[in-house]
């Protein structure tokens, strides 16, 4: 049996595919009448404090979102159930997508451009090829390879910084807290999309920041965080912004969401806004995957895409 526990979403919708996908699978939400040792299966988004009691029988916790970081710190998480998170080609994509424009948008300088725009000033800067800026990438995994790979093919040169060691065609990669320093010193851009984890929380710092390279891009180097808000110390950010010791920012999540309207970050020209929506997965294609996670569970098959509770993702 599966036990639906989606908080914020179509509950409804959900439980409507995942019945006509899994019509051998007794389906409850928590609305219903049902025996808490009977489920197999609990779905969960942003899951309340009492969403596992009683599941004294769980095969596993499968989880809505890419990142699990909040399910993890959940007061009541059964020790030993595997956690399955969310892998979706549409969310990959839609991330790629997101890095790609971002990366592109700073590169060409549109910033600066749109200050001039504003003053009605004709000043050509011509910005340097691709190839001539780095750009870092922080998180090496699903969602970061593809980012890595879609932007080697646009010429940029592409370094990455992980917990372990990657391999990846044409990218340069660091590993560990030992390294970071020499992987930001050669990051003109610098993309955000590692797991938020004890380790990763507030890593977007004004320290950091300074440690960047400061020749590549005209107006200095650049953050782009599309990962966690808990990543980032938004008061860092508003005085790297101001000061100079970051060019331009662009940033779709936020300590606080939604963003609260006292924000400075809301008053910075050079600090592009967007409010959560860089990789949204279609809940069809998520529903798909769910079941077939389900169905080859139930046939013997290994749980895909397990989370590890030490690391965090």
């Amino acid at each position: 049996m599966l036990l639906l526990h989606l908080n914020t979403v179509d509950e409804e919708f959900w439980a409507k595919q995942l019945g006509r996908l899994l019509p051998n699978m007794g389906i409850v939400r928590r609305g219903d009448t049902f025996n808490a040792s009977d489920i197999q299966y609990v779905f969960v988004w942003k899951p309340q404090k009492n969403v596992f009691d009683g599941l004294t029988n769980l095969k596993a916790i499968l989880s809505l979102g890419a990142g699990v970081d909040a399910l993890l710190a959940h007061p009541n998480l059964p020790e030993n159930t595997p956690i399955v998170r969310f892998v979706d080609d549409e969310l990959t994509q839609c991330m790629g997508d997101y890095v790609v424009a971002n990366v592109s948008m700073h590169h060409r300088c549109f910033s600066q451009y749109r200050t001039d725009q504003k003053a009605k000033s004709w000043t050509q800067f011509f910005p340097p090829p691709s190839w001539d800026i780095r750009v870092g990438i922080m998180g090496l995994g699903v969602l970061g390879q593809d980012a890595a790979m879609r932007l080697l093919g646009l010429g940029y040169q592409v370094n990455g910084w992980s917990r372990s060691e990657k391999t990846i065609k044409g990218l340069t990669g660091f590993v560990g807290k030992s390294e970071l320093d020499i992987f930001l010193a050669q990051t003109d851009i610098l993309v955000n999309l590692l797991p938020l984890t004890p380790d990763t929380q507030s890593i977007l710092n004004y320290p950091l920041f300074t440690k960047l390279c400061r020749t590549g891009l005209k107006g200095g180097p650049v953050l782009i965080n599309a990962a966690r808000g808990g990543h980032q110390v938004e008061a860092d950010i508003a005085r790297a912004l101001t000061d100079g010791t970051l060019g331009a920012a662009s940033l779709d999540v936020f300590e606080v969401e939604p963003l609260p309207k006292d924000s400075p970050l809301w008053q910075i020209e050079n600090c592009y806004i967007t409010p959560h929506i860089a990789a949204i997965s279609n809940p069809e294609s998520g529903a798909s995957y769910f079941a077939r996670v389900i169905r080859e569970h139930e046939n013997g098959r290994p749980l895909l895409n397990v989370v590890d509770n030490r690391r965090g993702y």
